[in-house]
C-alpha cells in the first residue's frame, strides 16, 4: 500500500488546484446561462398570446382562440423550416468532417467504438457515471531471470482488483457515486500518451472519463492519469508518479527468500540435512546467497548500485507486483471519482471513510497527512459555491482519521471545519480562546447533524471539556425542537374598514387600542379586544405612511406622503382633536417614530427632522444623501437609528444632529428597523429579503435570516426580547427566536403585502396591517 499511498499524494498535489479551475469555470458558465434570453419569435409569440388574453372578454373569446391557432401555425411554419436547415446544415458539415472522423478511428485506442460508449448508460440512473478506462504496461519480464513458464498477464489480474474495489464502493449501479469501469476496452499493446487522450476528448468530451495509463520506460512505470468531467472545455492529463516495477519484483524476491531462511534455519535445529533442505528451497536459495552477499558488500563500503544484481524471480513476485499496481489504481480511482461526484452530483467524497482500512497494513503518516490537505484544498475551491458544505466535509475527513495513533491530522481538520462553522455564521473566531464556546449562542436546529458528529469525534478521542460543550450545544437544539414544534400564534381577529392598504399599525401603551394609517388619507382607532372602531381620524391631504403614539398614550403622530407639502401631523389620542401640524418636509415622510420617553418626534423624507413633541418646535435636521424608510430611538433616547434606501444603516445623536456611526451589509434598501428592549440589539429588514441581528455596540452582525421570499417590510421584537416578529410583501408573517435566530412559525392569511406589525405590551397579541385593506388580530400562546 505504500507504493499506492505515494502515487495518491502525488495525484493530490498536482489534482487539487486543477479542481479550483474546474469550480470557477462551472460557476462562470452558469452565471452565462443565467443571462440568456429566450429568442425573439418566441418572446414575439408570448406577447401576441398575453395581449390576445388582455384584449379579450367573454364575446371576443372565439375570435382569440382562431386567432391564437393561428400564431401556433405561423411559428410550426418557421420552426419546420429551421429545422430544415439546420438539418441541411449539419449533413453538409458531417460530409465534410467524414474522412476526418475515419482518420480518427483508424488511430482510436479502444476497442469500443463512440456510439457504443455515449449510449451505455442511457437507462442508467440519473447521475452520469464516470467512465475509467485502464491503459495496463506491457512489462518485458523476459529481462528477468525466472524459472517459470508465462507470467506476464498482468492486465488481468489488474483489471481484477480494480473491478473488486469498484463493484463494492462505485458500482455502476450505485445510486450515489456510479463509475462504469470497462475493463479490456484498451489496446494495450497499440496505443498511449497525449495522441490517445486527445483523440478520446474529440468524440467523447460530453462524457466523464477517468484514464488510468501505466507505460514502462526501462525499469520504471510511468503512471498517468487523463481526466475531464461534465461540460469541461479542456482534459487533464499528466504523470503523476514513476514506480520502478524492477525494485518492487526483486524486493519480493528478496522477502520470499528471508522468510526460507527462517523455515531452513527451524528445519536445521531439526536436525534435518542441509543440502535436502536446499533442493527443497528452490529459487530461495539462490536469492538468499545473492542478497547476503549484497549485505556483505554493502557493510565493507562497496556501491552495489553500480553491480547488476539479478534476483530469481516467479509468479509470486509478480502478483506482488500486480498488487501494488492495483492499489495504485483504486486508491487514485477513488479519489478521483470523489472529486467527481461531488462537484457535479453534491454528494460527500466516501475515501477518507476507506483510508483508515486501506492503510492499516503500513500506515505512513506523512502520506495520510499529505491526502488530507489535498481533500482541504479541495473544499476550499468549493467555499464561494458551497460554503455550507465545507464544515461537514471537513468533519467527515477528521472523524475517519480519528483512530489513528497520530492526532494530528484529524485534529487540524477539525480546526478547518470549525473555522469554516463559524465563517458560515460570521463569528469571529478571535472572541474566544475555544471556537466551540462561541458555537453555543449560534447553533440552530440544522445543525443537529453536524453537532453529533462533532460529538462522535469528541468521543473518539476522548476530549471531555469539548465534549461537555457539544451536550450542551445538542441540549439547546432539542430546546429548539421543542419550541418550533409548538403554535407560537394563530388568528382571532381580522378588521375591516379601511378603502385602501393599510400602510401602518401601532398599539397603544395600555394595549387596549389599535391605531391604523391608510392609503385612503383616514387613521382608524380600534379596541383590540372588540375589533370595533373607536374612531375615525381625517383631515389629512395624502396617503398615511406611518403612524407613533407617545408612551403616555396621549399624543398621536401622524406621517403624510402629499409631496411636494409632506407634512406631520401630531393629535390628541383620546379626543381626535389636532394639536400641531409640523412642516418642513418636501419629500414624502415616510416615517415617524417618538422617542421612548416621549420628548421628541423623528420624522423622515430624504431627511429627518427632529421636532420637540410637546411644542412642536424643530430641534435639528439630520442629513441623508437618499430617502429614509425607517427609523427607531434606544429607550434612553441617546441614539437615533435610520434605514435609508441606499441599502445603509445610520446611527446618529438625535440632540445634536451629529452621524455616530454608519453599518453596511445589506444588498437592498433598508426597509425596517427594530431595537431590542435591552438598546443593545438592533434587528433590520431589507428589500434583499434578508433580516440583519446586529450588535449595536460593534456592528458586527449576529444573525443572518433568510427565509422570506421577498422584501421584508416591518419588524418587532417581544418586550422579553425573545422573539423578532417580520412582515414581508410575500404575504406571510414569521416569527423567530431572536437568541439564535431559529424561525419558529410562518403565518399565513393575508392577501398582500404585510406593511406594519406590532405586539401588544404584554406579549400577548400580534396586530399586522397588510395591503389587501385589512388588519389581523394573532394571539400568541403562553408558551411562546
Amino acid at each position: 500500500m505504500e507504493q499506492g499511498l505515494r502515487v495518491l499524494i502525488q495525484l493530490v498535489l498536482e489534482f487539487a488546484p486543477v479542481v479550483a479551475n474546474l469550480v470557477q469555470k462551472r460557476n462562470e458558465a452558469s452565471s452565462m446561462l443565467a443571462k440568456l434570453q429566450p429568442p425573439n419569435e418566441v418572446k414575439e409569440f408570448l406577447e401576441v398570446i398575453n395581449n390576445s388574453v388582455v384584449e379579450s372578454n367573454t364575446s371576443e373569446l372565439a375570435q382569440v382562440e382562431y386567432q391564437r391557432e393561428k400564431t401556433i401555425q405561423q411559428q410550426l411554419a418557421v420552426h419546420n423550416r429551421q429545422t430544415q436547415l439546420y438539418i441541411a446544415k449539419y449533413e453538409r458539415e458531417t460530409t465534410l468532417k467524414l474522412p476526418e472522423v475515419n482518420r480518427i478511428l483508424d488511430s482510436w485506442p479502444l476497442r469500443l467504438y463512440p456510439s457504443q460508449i455515449l449510449e451505455s448508460h442511457k437507462d442508467n440512473t440519473v447521475r452520469t457515471p464516470l467512465k475509467i478506462f485502464v491503459a495496463p504496461p506491457k512489462i518485458l519480464f523476459d529481462k528477468f531471470d525466472t524459472r517459470e513458464g508465462d507470467i506476464s498477464e498482468i492486465e488481468p489480474m489488474l483489471a481484477e482488483g480494480l473491478r473488486d474495489f469498484l463493484n463494492c464502493y462505485y458500482s455502476l449501479h450505485n445510486p450515489v457515486r456510479p463509475t462504469e469501469f470497462l475493463a479490456g476496452a484498451w489496446y494495450s499493446k497499440r496505443f498511449h500518451s497525449e495522441s490517445s487522450i486527445k483523440a478520446l476528448f474529440g468524440m467523447l468530451k460530453s462524457e466523464p472519463i477517468l484514464i488510468l495509463e501505466s507505460e514502462t520506460d526501462g525499469d520504471y512505470i510511468n503512471f498517468r492519469i487523463g481526466y475531464w468531467g461534465l461540460g469541461q472545455d479542456n482534459y487533464y492529463y499528466k504523470t503523476i508518479s514513476r514506480i520502478s516495477y524492477r525494485d518492487i519484483v526483486y524486493q519480493s524476491a528478496k522477502n520470499r527468500a528471508l522468510q526460507w531462511r527462517q523455515i531452513r534455519d527451524e528445519l536445521i535445529l531439526l536436525g534435518e540435512d542441509i543440502d535436502e533442505i536446499n533442493q527443497m528451497g528452490g529459487d530461495n536459495v539462490y536469492n538468499l546467497d545473492l542478497l547476503e552477499r549484497e549485505k556483505k558488500w554493502k557493510d565493507k563500503g562497496v556501491d552495489t548500485s553500480k553491480i547488476e544484481l539479478k534476483y530469481r524471480v516467479n509468479r509470486q513476485d509478480f502478483e506482488k507486483l500486480c498488487q501494488v499496481l492495483t492499489n495504485c489504481h483504486c486508491l487514485v480511482a477513488s479519489w478521483i471519482s470523489d472529486v467527481y461526484h461531488l462537484i457535479h452530483h453534491d454528494v460527500s467524497p466516501l475515501l477518507p471513510e476507506l483510508l483508515p482500512s486501506l492503510v492499516e497494513d503500513g500506515i505512513d503518516f506523512q502520506s495520510v497527512g499529505a491526502i488530507a490537505e489535498g481533500y482541504k484544498q479541495v473544499y476550499q475551491a468549493l467555499e464561494n459555491e458551497r460554503g455550507h458544505w465545507v464544515p461537514e466535509l471537513a468533519l467527515q475527513l477528521a472523524n475517519s482519521l480519528s483512530g489513528l495513533n497520530d492526532p494530528t491530522w484529524a485534529s487540524e481538520q477539525v480546526s478547518y471545519s470549525l473555522e469554516a462553522w463559524l465563517q458560515l455564521h460570521q463569528i469571529s473566531p478571535k472572541e474566544t480562546s475555544n471556537p466551540l464556546t462561541a458555537m453555543l449562542n449560534a447553533v440552530r436546529i440544522e445543525d443537529e447533524k453536524y453537532i453529533s458528529n462533532l460529538k462522535i469525534y469528541f468521543t473518539a478521542i476522548g476530549d471531555l471539556p469539548n465534549l461537555n460543550l457539544v451536550e450542551e450545544m445538542l441540549s439547546a437544539i432539542n430546546d429548539l425542537k421543542k419550541l418550533r414544534s409548538s403554535e407560537y400564534a394563530y388568528v382571532v381577529n381580522t378588521l375591516t374598514g379601511h378603502a385602501e392598504k393599510v400602510t401602518s399599525v401601532v398599539v397603544s401603551p395600555d394595549g387596549e387600542t389599535i391605531v391604523s394609517g391608510c392609503a385612503d388619507k383616514t387613521v382608524k382607532v380600534w379596541n383590540l379586544h372588540t375589533g370595533k372602531v373607536i374612531r375615525t381620524i381625517s383631515g389629512h391631504s395624502g396617503e398615511i405612511s406611518s403612524v407613533a403614539v407617545s408612551p403616555d398614550g396621549a399624543f398621536l403622530a401622524v406621517g403624510i406622503s402629499d409631496t411636494p407639502r409632506s407634512n406631520v401631523k401630531v393629535w390628541h389620542l383620546q379626543t381626535g382633536k389636532l394639536i400641531h401640524t409640523l412642516l418642513g418636509h418636501n419629500k414624502p415622510v415616510n416615517v415617524v417614530s417618538i422617542s421612548p420617553d416621549g420628548q421628541i418626534l423623528a420624522s423622515g423624507s430624504n431627511k429627518i427632522k427632529i421636532w420637540n413633541l410637546q411644542k412642536g418646535d424643530r430641534v435639528c435636521t439630520l442629513w441623508h444623501s437618499s430617502a429614509v424608510n425607517a427609523t427607531a430611538i434606544t429607550s434612553d433616547g441617546t441614539i437615533l437609528v435610520s434605514g435609508t434606501s441606499d441599502n445603509k444603516i445610520k446611527l446618529w445623536n438625535p440632540q445634536t444632529g451629529e452621524p455616530l456611526r454608519t453599518f453596511m451589509g445589506h444588498s437592498g434598501e433598508v426597509k425596517a428597523l427594530a431595537l431590542h428592549p435591552n438598546g443593545q440589539i438592533l434587528v433590520s429588514g431589507s428589500t434583499d429579503c434578508t433580516i440583519k441581528v446586529w450588535d449595536l455596540n460593534s456592528g458586527k452582525i449576529l444573525h443572518n435570516l433568510i427565509e422570506h421570499t421577498s422584501e421584508v417590510r416591518s419588524l418587532a421584537i417581544s418586550r422579553d426580547g425573545k422573539l423578532i416578529i417580520s412582515g414581508s410583501s410575500d404575504k406571510t408573517i414569521k416569527i423567530w427566536h431572536l437568541p439564535s435566530g431559529e424561525l419558529l412559525q410562518t403565518l399565513t392569511g393575508h392577501l398582500g403585502a404585510v406593511n406594519s406589525i406590532a405586539i401588544t405590551p404584554d406579549d400577548r397579541f400580534i396586530v399586522s396591517g397588510c395591503s389587501d385593506k385589512t388588519i389581523k388580530i394573532w394571539q400568541l400562546t403562553e408558551d411562546s
